[in-house]
């Protein structure tokens, strides 16, 4: 099939399965804009959906935006359509991410056709995870997941990860002495019960938002901007399994590949009965987010914190319809 064989209806199918992807707060920064002429799909960062205190460099927006195009490379493949993606095409145009054109499948098709199933199955959890260890063949697997987008997958150590649990209680210190990223996080969030109704396609609804922790978690508190009389507590696992994810440089180029592996790695762990979670506060503060790195291991620039474990699936968080993310051009 070429890729002017590719008709609007398809297209839309394969965005409604991209759009299931994980962003920054769930503020969903893409737009897809569809070519008929050419058969690209265009795949463009939305400026107004960019966290400006928090995330200046947009490099969350350009990961956010990448899992989406991971998706969409997955559902093509289930679909029997092989998709080549090029990155940045147009230096002139930065909020131009990715231009998509379908064909004939190739042969890996078969393994990201295999991802499918998670798609809609692969939700954050902010619940506490049993202290079942998880296995080393799936933890090796999910690092091989990892090096198949061009990026690297690492474990810290106890004592690395208590460094990491030490810079998210730092970061949430710094997000309640500014103003303005509190109110960047409660914008993006819902409240609960006597809360306002405020029905919305997009952001952290109070469902999402998992207990409250009893003690010092890995996991966002969503909670703290609209807090929920119904919201129970719950003590977090003391050893959180987490995974550091990174990339040898810090170009824009560096985050959209970052964002594929980081969406290859959380489908996986989802197809291997895993729950998940990221953790990105000291990501967001610049004289953190060096620290996040493991000195014992090359890891260059770290992209993102995941936690891995068995528990709760976590709630599903709503997303905007195809028809307000897909143009067609």
């Amino acid at each position: 099939m070429t890729s002017t064989q590719v008709v609007a209806d398809t297209v839309a199918r394969l965005v409604g399965d991209a759009v299931t992807a994980p962003s920054m707060h769930n503020a969903q920064p893409w737009r897809f804009v569809f070519r008929p002429d050419s058969g690209v799909l265009e795949l463009r960062g939305d400026p107004e959906r960019a966290m400006e205190r928090t995330d200046p460099d947009h490099r969350a927006l350009h990961l956010g935006c990448a899992a989406a195009l991971f998706n969409l490379r997955v559902s093509a493949a289930w679909h029997g359509l092989g998709a080549r993606v090029g990155l940045l095409p147009d230096g002139s145009d930065p909020w131009l991410l990715a231009g998509v054109v379908f064909g004939t499948p190739a042969g890996e098709d078969r393994e990201l056709a295999a991802l499918h199933g998670a798609l809609r199955r692969r939700h954050t959890s902010r619940h506490p995870f049993t202290d079942e260890p998880v296995p080393a063949p799936l933890l090796d697997g999910l690092c091989a997941a990892a090096r198949l987008e061009g990026c690297r997958l690492t474990l810290p150590d106890r004592w690395h990860t208590e460094a990491v649990l030490s810079l998210v209680r730092d970061a949430e210190h710094h997000e309640e002495m500014d103003p303005s990223a509190r109110a960047e996080t409660a914008a993006w969030t819902t409240g609960g019960r006597g809360a306002a109704p405020a029905p919305r396609d997009d952001g952290i609804p109070a469902a999402a938002f998992g207990p409250r922790s009893a003690g010092p978690a890995s996991v966002r508190d969503f909670g703290r901007a609209h807090p929920d009389p119904d919201r129970g507590w719950a003590v977090f696992e003391e050893h959180p399994q987490l995974a550091l994810l990174g990339t040898a440089d810090d170009t824009a180029a560096d985050w959209l590949r970052a964002g594929q592996a980081l969406e290859r790695v959380l489908l996986q762990a989802t197809a291997d009965g895993l729950a998940t979670s990221m953790t990105s506060q000291p990501l967001e503060w610049p004289e953190l987010r060096w620290a996040v790195r493991d000195p014992l291991v090359s890891l260059g620039h770290v992209q993102m914190v995941l936690r891995l474990g068995y528990g709760p699936a976590g709630a599903a968080t709503p997303r905007r319809p195809v028809t307000e993310v897909l143009e067609l051009g």
